[in-house]
């Protein structure tokens, strides 16, 4: 059997051993390296292979003035060489090696995914080393990804969602790193050049602002010299993290001008942190207005009764610099006023507080048990200890979480929804060409 062939089959293996757990089953250690690197590992020896997850927190928000873009760019660029390999090289090393290595950014982290087997282990951890610690950002490979942000960028000016979300975003944020998107624009991204990129990384890739976990065939005695042997060569600290964002949203209808026969809708007001006591108050409260699929309020009023949409949802945003309670659809032109005058009556009637008894009861059904189908791969729950760590959750977090979700009562409903929801304050931009608006 090849090693792609046993790779897969044990991904599937694992996938079906935990998802056969319940979440409340994991049991997480918290490892220090010898080194000083914190993790969380959960052992999982039942088949030789292990995710692991390291996280970088600020990500493209770390992008120096007058270099946006920087950040990305420098990431996609990660597997383009590094030590001794060219880009080729890297790539064939990996498939080699049966290891899958993945580099990302958002606003608030880069993120590397690595999943290897164990009798490859060592190997992966040290061609992976290479891509963090000597990359090359040769001028040809960083040409090539730079053509490709720079495609990404003209893509998103001809595509309605991506016009929406850029100006929401701008009259969000400003000229905070929020405020724009993290591939830049065409000029600072041609304008970029290789020491830009170093500088970037400098910025970003530091132990400072390090989260990892691990899921897999491996022990804490194994990890600790691991993460030594691929982190600790990071400098020791990167760039001061910007300060928090200020939302400038006010209430009001901004209309994007688009040649589209159906407007494209993103609406936004402030929200709420994920620390915030009534953070699971509001996560309730949005499942049952916006999130809830063809149960929702939102989607029964604009798309059930009067077939104004295929599909409107809203979602809590709490970013680390600042939160937003946010939500979108698209609608013919000819409707779309009428669609936001409907989104608009439905979040007054929210802002109330008032819910049913089965509202609230199959809200905490569907969120209490949706929650353990997360649990479904080492991939998956690696990701989820990350994202646990970047949001300073507790350890026995996944252990508690449901429990507070059940806690939630209508009392709870009320405040959070009169301390939040403001029909007034509600900001709709609108890509299209839409009837009735200006």
């Amino acid at each position: 059997m090849s090693l792609f062939a046993r790779i897969r089959t044990a991904l599937f293996g694992l996938a079906l051993v935990l998802a056969a757990l319940p979440a409340q089953a994991l049991e997480i250690e918290e490892v220090t390296s010898p080194g000083g690197i914190h993790a969380w590992l959960v052992e999982a020896h039942d088949i030789p292979f292990t995710a692991l997850e390291i996280r970088f927190r600020g990500g493209a928000s770390l992008d120096a003035p007058g270099k946006r873009g920087a950040i990305n760019l420098m990431t996609a660029t990660l597997e383009e060489g590094s030590a001794e390999l060219d880009s080729q090289g890297f790539a064939a090393a990996q498939e080699a090696l049966a290891a899958s290595f993945r580099f990302d950014v958002d606003d608030d982290a880069l993120a590397v995914s690595a999943r290897m087997l164990t009798e490859n282990r060592d190997k992966a951890v040290a061609l992976l080393r290479g891509a963090l610690i000597e990359p090359h950002f040769d001028q040809a490979s960083m040409d090539r990804v730079r053509g490709q942000v720079l495609s990404i960028i003209a893509s998103d000016e001809q595509d309605p969602n991506a016009l929406a979300g850029k100006a929401l975003r701008a009259l969000a944020y400003g000229d905070h790193p929020y405020g724009s998107s993290l591939n830049g624009t065409v000029q600072s991204v041609q304008g970029l050049t290789r020491e830009d990129l170093f500088d970037a990384k400098a910025r970003v890739m530091a132990k400072d602002r390090l989260v990892v976990s691990a899921v897999g065939d491996i022990t804490p005695a194994e990890l600790g010299p691991m993460l030594d042997a691929l982190l600790g060569d990071l400098p020791a600290r990167g760039a001061d993290m910007p300060p928090r964002a200020e939302l400038k949203l006010t209430g009001g209808t901004t209309v994007v001008p688009f040649d589209t026969p159906q407007s494209v809708v993103a609406f936004a007001e402030a929200g709420l942190s994920m620390e915030d006591p009534d953070f699971f108050a509001a996560y309730v409260l949005n499942q049952i207005l916006g999130a809830g699929g063809f149960s929702s309020r939102l989607m029964e009023e604009v798309r059930e009764k009067r077939g104004l949409t295929y599909g409107i949802y809203t979602y809590l945003v709490p970013k680390d610099l600042s939160e937003t309670w946010q939500g979108s659809f698209a609608s013919a032109n000819e409707k779309v006023a009428e669609a936001m005058e409907i989104v608009k009556a439905e979040w007054a009637k929210a802002a109330t507080g008032e819910v049913t008894d089965k509202e609230l009861a199959d809200a905490k059904t569907y969120l209490t048990g949706a929650y353990p189908l997360r649990f479904d791969g080492n991939g998956n729950i690696a990701d989820i200890l990350a994202g646990m760590q970047l949001n300073h959750m507790p350890v026995d977090y996944i252990n508690s979480r449901n429990a507070k979700v059940d806690a939630v009562t209508k009392e709870d409903i009320a405040r959070v929804a009169a301390r939040l929801l403001k029909p007034e304050d509600l900001r709709f931009v609108v890509v299209g060409q839409p009837a009735g608006l200006k």
